[in-house]
């Protein structure tokens, strides 16, 4: 095998970028170095994730010139189980990676200026490295167990950062259900990661592939062992993305700070993805779990799209989009196809990345969230007004931005064999059409309010990111071409792209249409007025869930809880009171005369030794 270049050879070291930073940052997080202040923290990161995505950059450069690479650490050894450290240096996790480090850079330069009086600034960026190292180590990993054990560490990073603010008792709620949540979908990934390491021997993926490929032939895994295998191995990422009915989380993630939120909808929620994409030959020896996901997509993606239409809380607003998304991304995965996925996955991060940055000088500049207190700060803000209105065209299927060409794409290869998904994409396509243009008339539209008479623009710290990601959204579908041919007019007929351009301008034209007061918020007929509300508080699943699981499991935690100080405490204070109670009668007939004392022990003795004779003899 012939040496690989040196970025190649070291790539491992990238996931190492961003855990040196957190250890970096730990000295003005912890408070060692107070006369300082933080800002070194965040330099230090800035500068080691400049380094993720040079190191990055010519990896990808080099894997274009030599092909593909792996490379792999032996970590643990027993019997027929072998675990290492993998690393896949294929295009698209490349791509990915470069995704992850570039989003992670901008979103920390925006933190500058977003968290500029935060007293914990160095703590947030130490939270950011270690949330940036899992992220880079998912997607370059290449075995699942490697996988599953980063993800965990998401899930630490992600509950840490959404209780950053942990003062106020909603963060520290959030951050809870968050980590809850997830933890769910760990624990079933779990089992199918235990149960793929007992049935095949490997955890590498090319050996699950292989491994799947001969149980399907031969039908060796029955098909209960691969229902359940299934539904274990897409709960995990369900979880991580935010898909119904583990989607609730997202939405209370929204009250950390925005710089998280900016990373959390756009690359969290494509390294989940990526490894159910990684896990989708799995999926064939399961066709129960290929109709869960395509149902668990469907939902998502329409549910998401109904119930962002509804909210006035801006961050919320725009959160339930990501849901959505990465529903459409679920079904793309679900029918096997996986390059429509990476297409939408990659569109949306750097979309969705672009509309919170949007989302958070907003909020940076007002100091509100609530869409009925803003409007008419388009004029005052007009680069965070173009930078919404970029990642917003670049969410929507309009001429000629990325997701155009990835809905033209899934509709055309959708239509033959499941053309109602390929018309979710179209209606999911224009809700969301319809929601963005009800955002933007609400924020930069219409009449000043009270909390935007003095909006001015953001600093240079924020605004650099949102220029810099609003060209590379706008030159999207050339980004796209380096993953897949060339996405042009040829790639899907004429009637599909004017399916999905009018989709979207269809959604475009009720969000112009649609009325809007902010004065009158609800509606006054008491039908739509319990619609709004249906939607709003999300088909009342928060509400249905605390009637059954949380009621469930609360009722469990009390009954064990009884039976714990009931009976087993019972028990025990129970031989207590009677160790008591003999104590207190013997004292009573104590002489306190020696040869009393000697005269028990003989009777005991003798007492003891016929008894023991008794039984030896076999009784009478």
């Amino acid at each position: 095998m012939p040496l690989l270049p040196l970025p190649l050879q070291l790539a491992w070291l990238i996931p190492l970028y961003g855990f040196s930073g957190m250890l970096l940052s730990l000295p003005w997080a912890c408070g060692w170095l107070p006369r300082q202040g933080p800002r070194p923290a965040a330099y230090l990161n800035l500068l080691v994730t400049l380094l993720a995505v040079v190191h990055g950059a010519l990896a990808a450069w080099q894997v274009s010139r030599h092909g593909p690479a792996h490379l792999a650490i032996p970590w643990f050894s027993a019997a027929d189980l072998s675990l290492s450290l993998g690393f896949d240096l294929s295009p698209t996790n490349l791509a990915a990676l470069a995704l992850v480090t570039l989003l992670s850079l901008l979103a920390q330069v925006f933190a500058l200026g977003y968290l500029d009086k935060e007293w914990s600034l160095a703590r947030f960026y130490a939270l950011v490295g270690f949330f940036e190292g899992a992220l880079c180590g998912v997607v370059l990993s290449s075995n699942l167990f490697m996988s599953y054990f980063l993800l965990e560490m998401l899930t630490l990073s992600t509950y840490l950062l959404v209780g950053f603010w942990y003062a106020q008792p909603l963060v520290v709620t959030a951050a809870r259900d968050a980590f809850l949540t997830k933890r769910v979908g760990d624990v079933l990934l779990l089992m199918g990661v235990v149960a793929l390491s007992a049935w095949a021997g490997s955890l590498e993926f090319t050996d699950l592939y292989s491994w799947a490929a001969a149980a399907h032939a031969d039908g060796s895994l029955t098909p209960l062992a691969g229902t359940l295998l299934g539904l274990g191995l897409i709960a995990g990422p369900m979880g991580k993305c935010a898909q119904f009915p583990m989607h609730l989380w997202l939405d209370e993630a929204m009250e950390g700070p925005n710089p998280a939120s900016i990373l959390r909808n756009s690359a969290v929620v494509t390294a989940g993805a990526l490894v159910l994409l990684k896990l989708m030959p799995l999926l064939l020896l399961s066709p129960v779990a290929t109709d869960v996901l395509l149902a668990v997509g469907t939902i998502s993606a329409l549910g998401g799209a109904l119930v962002a239409l509804a909210q006035v809380d801006l961050k919320r607003a725009c959160s339930y989009g990501t849901t959505s998304y990465v529903g459409l991304v679920f079904i793309a995965i679900a029918l096997q196809q996986p390059g429509i996925a990476v297409l939408l996955l990659f569109s949306h991060a750097l979309a969705k990345a672009l509309l919170f940055m949007g989302v958070g000088s907003v909020i940076a500049a007002t100091n509100c969230q609530d869409l009925t207190e803003l409007g008419g700060i388009g004029s005052r803000m007009p680069a965070t007004a173009t930078a919404f209105v970029v990642g917003s065209a670049g969410l929507v299927g309009l001429l000629p931005l990325g997701c155009f060409w990835c809905f033209g794409l899934g509709v055309e290869a959708l239509l033959a064999g499941a053309p109602a998904f390929a018309a979710v994409l179209l209606i999911t396509n224009a809700l969301t059409a319809v929601n963005l243009c009800r955002v933007f008339r609400s924020v930069f539209l219409g009449a000043v309010r009270p909390k935007t008479r003095r909006t001015p623009e953001v600093i240079w710290l924020m605004a650099l990111p949102m220029v810099s990601l609003s060209v590379l959204v706008l030159l999207t579908p050339l980004l796209l071409a380096r993953l897949d041919p060339v996405p042009g007019l040829a790639s899907f007929a004429w009637p599909i792209g004017l399916a999905v351009a009018g989709s979207g301008l269809l959604g475009v034209g009720i969000g112009v249409w649609l009325p809007l007061d902010a004065v009158r918020s609800r509606s006054s007929p008491l039908a739509l007025r319990g619609l709004q509300d249906l939607l709003a508080f999300d088909f009342y699943s928060e509400a249905a869930y605390r009637s059954t699981l949380v009621a469930l499991v609360a009722a469990l935690a009390r009954l064990s809880d009884g039976l714990d100080r009931r009976l087993v405490n019972g028990v025990v204070n129970g031989f207590g009171r009677l160790s008591l109670q003999s104590a207190e009668g013997l004292k009573l007939g104590v002489s306190g005369q020696l040869q009393s004392y000697l005269l028990t022990a003989v009777v005991a003795i003798v007492t003891l030794t016929a008894c023991l004779a008794w039984l030896g003899g076999g009784g009478p």
